[in-house]
């Protein structure tokens, strides 16, 4: 048996969180808008057509296309999210982009802080994690109530990590 005077490197996370963007849309949801707005345009495009107005039944098509590919979109951005990591050793966010690519920052627990910016009306409006001549920004499409309670935590998890020193 080995006996060390070494103190033991605690790395376990003291706070872990994933953040995602909310969408009130779910798939069911989706599908149902998608459904009904084509109804609705397929109808009055035929109308239109038949009573001699073809023009407004284009431009109906082209409506539903546009709502399409502008929930299309919004799904697509669904699927950023941010992982966040604090640990007595670092900190650690990850940042997954809509298409899958990975952006990972690094941070000194003793040398990060954590900046807010709020407004009177609105909360806060933008976080940003800074250190060692690096800065970031955190849950930027978060909602407000999120961004507030993401923001108490995260605060609490650097604060009980430097008062282990």
């Amino acid at each position: 048996m080995m006996e060390s005077n070494a103190p033991i490197k605690d790395d376990r996370p003291v706070f872990a969180a994933e953040l995602i963007p909310y969408r009130s849309l779910g798939r069911t949801g989706f599908k149902l808008v998608l459904m009904l707005s084509g109804t609705v345009c397929a109808f009055y495009g035929i109308f239109f057509t038949v009573t001699g107005a073809w023009p407004i039944g284009l431009f109906l098509g082209a409506d539903f296309l546009l709502l399409y590919f502008a929930l299309k979109l919004s799904y697509r951005s669904g699927r950023q999210r941010e992982e966040v990591r604090v640990s007595p050793t670092d900190v650690l966010i990850r940042k997954f982009s809509p298409t899958g690519r990975m952006v990972e920052h690094h941070f000194n627990p003793f040398w990060t802080r954590f900046r807010v910016n709020r407004h009177e009306e609105f909360g806060i409006t933008s976080m940003h994690v800074t250190g060692e001549g690096r800065d970031t920004d955190i849950g930027s499409f978060l909602n407000p109530d999120d961004r507030e309670s993401f923001a108490k935590a995260f605060r609490n998890a650097l604060a009980t990590v430097t008062r282990r020193l």
